[in-house]
């Protein structure tokens, strides 16, 4: 756990000043939320590479694939995949504190969604991929500079909460009403569209939240935050290119 007493001095820079304030409010110590953020991106960044190397292996080692889809046990397996990181959240949510149950927890849920997204990309073109890839990468990286220099002039977030989840719900339902009664291409491509604006704003709040909100012991549950916006924004991109 982080030293609750930072000397002023710790966050190095010249003349023994420390790094400036996140954000003009801010009365904690920046040197420790520099520290939070910091740790909060590299797990972050741990968890995108085992998606990368799990999905990987499932897209090109193509009997894997082709056992999930073409077999009653493979498709019973897959079914399982595709509900464990939903449950997984429940007990990560409630014991994303408590070292180290968190980070078994977390990469249990890590390793399986990624078997999922393997599968998803598995019967899809490497361009569509590469281009979805590239896109949530800018994306990402645009929109989270663009938070920390908003933020760093005075602009706050926060209250995009209420409206995200609404925008949410309103994504779960219509994805449901797809997958009973798909309506077409152009339907699937707004809903892609749409989605993917969605998990931009999701990007912006979660990454307001880490720089304001988060305290320093929700480390594993800032990266399943930011982690499931940067995912849910590739698979949306994926969805719209694939149309």
């Amino acid at each position: 756990m982080m030293k609750k007493d930072v000397e002023s001095g710790d966050g190095g820079g010249e003349g023994g000043e420390g790094p400036k304030p996140l954000y003009p409010t801010m009365v904690e110590n920046p040197a420790l939320r520099w520290s939070f953020i910091r740790k909060v991106y590299f797990i972050i960044t741990f968890q995108l590479l085992i998606t990368i190397v799990v999905a990987a292996t499932v897209v090109f080692v193509r009997p894997i694939a082709h056992f999930f889809v073409s077999s009653t046990p493979g498709l019973v397996i897959y079914l399982v995949l595709i509900f464990v990181p939903f449950i997984t959240m429940w007990p990560l949510y409630y014991y994303h504190k408590k070292h180290p149950l968190n980070y078994f927890l977390l990469f249990i849920f890590t390793v399986t969604l990624a078997f999922a997204i393997g599968l998803t990309c598995a019967f899809t073109s490497g361009r569509i991929i590469l281009e979805a890839v590239v896109l949530t990468t800018v994306m990402v990286s645009s929109l989270s500079l663009y938070t920390f220099w908003a933020a760093r002039r005075g602009h706050d977030f926060t209250f995009w909460g209420p409206f995200l989840l609404g925008a949410l719900l309103i994504l779960v339902v219509s994805g449901l009403i797809q997958i009973l009664f798909p309506l077409g291409k152009l339907s699937a491509l707004i809903y892609g569209c749409l989605a993917s604006i969605v998990f931009c704003g999701f990007i912006i709040y979660d990454t307001n939240n880490l720089i304001k909100k988060f305290s320093y012991d929700d480390y594993i549950w800032a990266s399943v935050s930011l982690y499931l916006d940067i995912i849910n924004l590739f698979l949306s991109l994926l969805s719209m290119l694939r149309t």
